[in-house]
């Protein structure tokens, strides 16, 4: 018989590459998970040169490496619209993720990762949250749509010239008016 966890979420494959989903219902308020592994010390100068897309900062002076196999928390994913948020607490060297809202079986738990983070890696290549894929879903329809009236516009300018168009298929060869017929020229 097959384990089953008490853990209300799991790792799964999401559109940026794996991510947190949940499993069960969560109630906002709730804390999800705790984000962990070594703390470093930004004094000493070789733990402030790790550098690796899973350093967590609690203040100015200590950074969490969440990159520990351990942590599944390090797989929550980036949101400009989240469903969760990190409670950082550094006098007690933790943080915690909780829903900021209601969070649905099978829904990808995500937080705003911050500024810093997302103007050094994140604006570089685009931003993959939902809110953004859909808001670059509008502005692409919406490019579509006018350049679809733009089109529109010039058939109907062109249908106005209707009585040119016939006269501009008329082309002179040798000083005598020729006509367009099927591709080919007719004198």
């Amino acid at each position: 018989m097959p384990a089953t966890s008490n853990k209300p979420y799991r790792v799964g494959r999401s559109k940026t590459g794996l991510g947190l989903f949940a499993t069960k219902p969560i109630r906002k308020g709730t804390r999800i998970i705790r984000y962990f592994g070594p703390i470093l010390d930004s004094r000493i100068p070789e733990e402030d040169e790790i550098e690796n897309k899973y350093l967590f900062e609690l203040n100015g002076r200590w950074t969490i490496d969440g990159s520990v196999r351990k942590n599944l928390a390090r797989y929550i994913n980036h949101s400009c619209r989240p469903n969760a948020e990190s409670d950082v607490r550094p006098r007690e060297r933790k943080v915690f993720i909780r829903a900021i809202k209601n969070i649905e079986p099978g829904d990808e738990i995500n937080y705003d990762y911050g500024t810093d983070y997302f103007k050094a890696y994140l604006k570089p290549i685009g931003c993959k949250c939902d809110s953004c894929e859909k808001k670059r879903k509008k502005l692409r329809a919406e490019a579509r749509a006018e350049a679809a009236k733009v089109k529109a516009r010039k058939a109907k300018k062109a249908g106005a010239k209707g009585s040119k168009t016939k006269a501009a298929k008329k082309k002179k060869l040798n000083g005598h008016a020729v006509a367009k017929v099927g591709g080919r020229a007719r004198a």
